[in-house]
């Protein structure tokens, strides 16, 4: 497994131990607890590698399938199926998962940036 130092996951994440050479996460990426990232599919004899990009955020319980792309920058929503590559700076959630919003900033780990409080208190006196 290709999976950079500073990638953090929960104990329950399930990486594929069938064809481990196959999965590469890059740095300041997450795994959120029960996720699932698989390189290979005995049923269809297929053995591809399955990547993620840095900054990214993985829901609980989403499963990423063999040979997905997953771009600098993205969020998977908790529970989604991840069938097809997800470009750079995206949202993607659902089963399967499909994009939601497009170019959205988040920093390491797919932390969404906090809105200026200034915008939020506006309206108060």
């Amino acid at each position: 497994m290709d999976i950079h130092p500073s990638v953090l996951f929960s104990l329950s994440v399930r990486f594929d131990t069938t064809y481990p050479k196959g999965i590469h996460i890059a740095e300041n990426t997450y795994l959120a607890f029960g996720s699932a990232i698989f390189a290979h599919d005995g049923s269809r004899r297929l053995y591809k590698d399955t990547w993620v990009g840095p900054n990214c955020f993985i829901g609980a319980r989403s499963i990423i399938m063999p040979g997905v792309r997953i771009g600098e920058n993205c969020v998977i929503g908790a529970g989604s199926v991840v069938t097809h590559d997800v470009p750079p700076r995206c949202i993607a959630a659902g089963n399967p998962a499909r994009i939601i919003k497009k170019n959205i900033i988040v920093g390491p780990y797919g932390i969404v940036p906090m809105p200026d409080k200034q915008q939020n208190h506006s309206a108060l006196p």
